[in-house]
């Protein structure tokens, strides 16, 4: 049993433990009583006074469904409060409270019209048969993220918003440094103002493809996303150049991100227990929406999000102050024993299931929940139709992070 004391969770020695040391932790902070504190970490930000990791289910959703108490707007993806200048660039929605929140949301949300979702979804299907019928005309072996996890969100993320074929690889680039955590192929975590500028340059390219095509796009109006964000108009209310490009920071980060490594950990995850392998193929209609919660529930891409109280409160009996920092733990409340059976299992059968592997409920439950499902149920469809014996072929190459649980390579055959 490992004992609380013994158990950093801003430690990287903790992150590069094995999956199965950290789940016994965080079981073990579950049954803890109150709310553990840790140090912030140190890095090129100006650390705080620490912050408390909510590692039980019921915690991240009390704490999700009082916005007003435990907000995002000073800083939900970063544990020490980011500055000014990268706000600037990673502000978007996820970092917001209301009431711009709300009106960023809205703008958006009209331009996912009804006809602009059905058009993606229906050319979800063409991407991924192209991407597969690739690996199946192919040697028979290569590296599953980048062959195939990698390439669908990707893609329809950059179609749909209408950025140029040239520009894949460097959003692709920019998005592994972005999201690089403490690993040392992406970064050095010991040069803090190497970090710094590559977040800087990171965002700015981003941002800058974005804009000059938001330009076009308001000048020559086409029917992809950037022309009905540019020009959506909600009672006088429309997307600043900056909040263009910081929303589409969110989307390439979050939607390629994290929709990748639950493609790749799915693959894993079915090479790794075959009878839920056969289990789905034996129904495949009936039993891939049950299979794609439980791949985001037991993988959870997003380890956490971090909270700020507003005011002096309570949650769940645990005193909480204003000012107090909460780390939102989804991947330690999507195991909790109190709520899952055998939560260790990876079961496609699991019903009911009411994982927050797409955050909690209230304001910041991710708004590309419904694509991202989409794109994981038809990447598995295509795989198990075109190359039905398709597995990972050796262990997977882990990302060093604390945030994102992420899979860098996977080799796979057929």
């Amino acid at each position: 049993m490992i004992k609380a004391a013994d158990i950093d969770l801003t430690s990287w020695e903790f992150w590069e433990r094995p999956l199965e040391w950290r789940a016994e932790a965080f079981r073990t902070l579950r049954f803890e009583p109150g709310l553990p504190h840790y140090d912030e970490p140190v890095t090129f930000m100006e650390p705080g006074p620490g912050y408390y990791a909510l590692t039980r289910h019921a915690d991240v959703i009390e704490a999700s469904r009082r916005p007003q108490d435990f907000c995002s707007g000073r800083g939900a993806i970063s544990i020490p409060d980011m500055p000014d200048d990268l706000n600037e660039y990673f502000g978007s929605l996820i970092n917001m409270d209301d009431p711009r929140h709300a009106k960023i949301r809205r703008v958006v949300s009209r331009a996912f019209s009804p006809r602009m979702i059905q058009r993606f979804e229906d050319h979800v299907e063409e991407v991924a048969a192209r991407i597969v019928g690739r690996v199946r005309d192919g040697g028979g072996t290569g590296e599953f993220v980048s062959d195939v996890a990698a390439r669908l969100p990707l893609t329809i993320i950059c179609e749909l918003m209408g950025i140029p074929d040239e520009h894949y690889q460097t959003v692709l680039d920019c998005t592994n440094v972005i999201l690089a955590g403490g690993d040392p192929e992406f970064v050095d975590i010991e040069d803090f103002e190497a970090v710094a500028t590559g977040l800087l340059t990171a965002g700015q390219t981003l941002k800058d493809i974005v804009e000059d095509l938001g330009r076009q796009r308001r000048a020559t109006p086409t029917d992809d996303l950037t022309s009905a964000l540019v020009n959506a108009n909600i009672d006088g209310e429309s997307l600043t150049d900056q909040e263009l490009g910081s929303f589409f920071i969110l989307l390439v980060v979050a939607g390629n991100e994290t929709t990748r490594n639950a493609i790749a950990h799915g693959l894993n995850l079915f090479t790794r227990h075959p009878d839920q392998r056969a289990l789905l193929t034996e129904d495949f209609e009936g039993r891939i929406a049950g299979a794609v919660e439980e791949i985001v529930r037991y993988t959870s891409p997003v380890i956490w999000m971090r909270r700020t109280a507003t005011r002096d409160t309570t949650l769940n009996e645990h005193e909480i102050k204003a000012g107090d920092k909460l780390l939102l733990y989804y991947w330690s409340a999507n195991r909790d024993e109190s709520v899952f059976t055998d939560p260790e299992k990876f079961d496609i059968l699991r019903s009911p299931n009411p994982h927050v592997g797409f955050g909690g409920p209230g304001p910041h439950f991710c708004l590309g929940a419904h694509l991202a499902r989409r794109e994981i149920t038809v990447m598995f469809r295509e795989l198990f139709k075109q190359v039905p014996d398709i597995r990972a072929a050796g262990e997977p190459d882990r990302l060093l992070s604390n945030f994102i649980n992420g899979i860098k390579r996977l080799p796979y055959e057929i």
